[in-house]
């Protein structure tokens, strides 16, 4: 499926007609599109326990939702055997830093191992990623320095915090390719949906279009039901007669 390039003006338009919805909105839009195998709990991509630091309030008072295209960087244990080296045009070229290959207007996605208890990103990678022009950074793992994560003004979503170094346990294995961040699958290209409010949540980019006409009906049903529910009407009566 084409999609649009991420320059066009009406790939910017969708980005921002994202802004009208709430995290919730889209993962109910997800909930109904994505497919899953028998027995698979549906995700609707929702990266659990994902929350903005250092201070939940930072972002909350201004309920300020970072909606942008996924540059992804890969961390694996340097304790660790690598089964296979990656594409050329996925590593790190020698030399040079990860930080400094970011990309301007996406959220960069770090998926960390699980197990580890270093950080991925402190102070100096987030005033790099805001020299850079990133929107926005999402960490399946944990971060560190927060009185300079604040001072950089840089949009920062973590699993937690920590007090080591990257280097104790981590390394990179490759950027832009496929990552998998708290059980959820994302692409780079994907689209990042930060929602200080509610969380974060990813839109497989081949399913932007369908969830941007879904969800003006989801919202316009729910809100239907919330005025019927006000007035008196029954829970059950409400679903039965605006959500089918």
């Amino acid at each position: 499926m084409a999609t649009d390039s991420p320059h066009s003006e009406t790939f910017k338009e969708k980005l921002r007609q994202l802004q009208d919805y709430s995290a919730c909105d889209v993962s109910d839009a997800l909930l109904k599109l994505q497919k899953t195998e028998p027995g698979e709990v549906p995700r609707a991509g929702f990266l659990v326990d994902i929350g903005p630091v250092p201070l939940p309030q930072q972002h909350a008072e201004t309920d300020h939702k970072i909606v942008a295209p996924a540059c992804t960087l890969k961390l694996v244990s340097k304790y660790s055997r690598v089964e296979a080296a990656p594409a050329a045009e996925n590593t790190v070229p020698k030399g040079s830093h990860w930080v400094d290959l970011t990309e301007p207007d996406t959220v960069v996605v770090i998926d960390q191992p699980e197990a580890q208890k270093c950080a991925a990103i402190g102070g100096i990678m987030a005033q790099r990623m805001k020299v850079r022009g990133v929107a926005g950074c999402v960490v399946g793992g944990r971060v560190r320095d927060m009185t300079e994560l604040r001072s950089s003004e840089l949009p920062i979503f973590a699993l937690g915090k920590s007090t080591v170094g990257t280097n104790a346990e981590s390394m990179v294995y490759a950027r832009n390719v496929p990552v998998s961040i708290t059980g959820v699958s994302v692409s780079p290209g994907d689209i990042v949906f930060c929602d200080p409010l509610e969380g974060v949540v990813v839109i497989p980019q081949d399913l932007l279009d369908q969830t941007l006409a879904l969800m003006p009906k989801l919202v316009s049903a729910d809100e239907k039901v919330k005025e019927a529910v006000a007035k008196g009407v029954s829970v059950a009566e409400a679903f039965k007669t605006f959500r089918g």
